[in-house]
């Protein structure tokens, strides 16, 4: 409820917007490369939901030069590597929605999901009530993200 009423949408990219400002905690950046970055989904699906976005704001992959692509599949895969060990997840979503009729929420930056899962995780909340229930907040999923990145 807290985040409800306190989030305010921003005007613009919310990844551009993000990556402009210097706080990385209360931005819920996990982590920086070069070319890309890892940040936590404002709406998760799943605990762990998290998100790679490259600097650079293009709406589709085959726009980005070769090696922001690699390290965005690099960060995909450390991402991977974390969420295991801190949520055990049982599998992961992996993938990206390209262009507003694929489903993208943010069309003209393009970003991958990282979704941990698991066997029976879409219970009558998320399927009747079109509503999700998280134990955790996103603060605290930044926290532990964060720092399994640090390791």
């Amino acid at each position: 409820m807290k985040y409800i009423e306190n989030h305010e949408k921003e005007e613009g990219c919310i990844f551009c917007n993000a990556l402009a400002k210097t706080d990385d905690e209360k931005n819920l950046i996990i982590t920086r490369g070069e070319k890309a970055f890892v940040i936590v989904n404002l709406y998760p699906y799943t605990s762990g939901h998290i998100m790679v976005a490259p600097m650079a704001h293009k709406p589709s992959l085959e726009l980005l030069d070769p090696e922001t692509r690699a390290e965005m599949m690099e960060l995909v895969s450390q991402a991977m590597v974390v969420l295991k060990q801190i949520y055990h997840p049982q599998a992961f979503n992996v993938g990206a929605n390209i262009g507003e009729a694929a489903g993208a929420g943010v069309p003209d930056h393009v970003h991958m999901h990282i979704v941990p899962r698991w066997n029976g995780d879409t219970n009558f909340m998320s399927t009747l009530g079109e509503t999700r229930v998280l134990p955790e907040s996103l603060e605290e999923t930044y926290q532990r993200i964060r720092e399994g990145f640090q390791k």
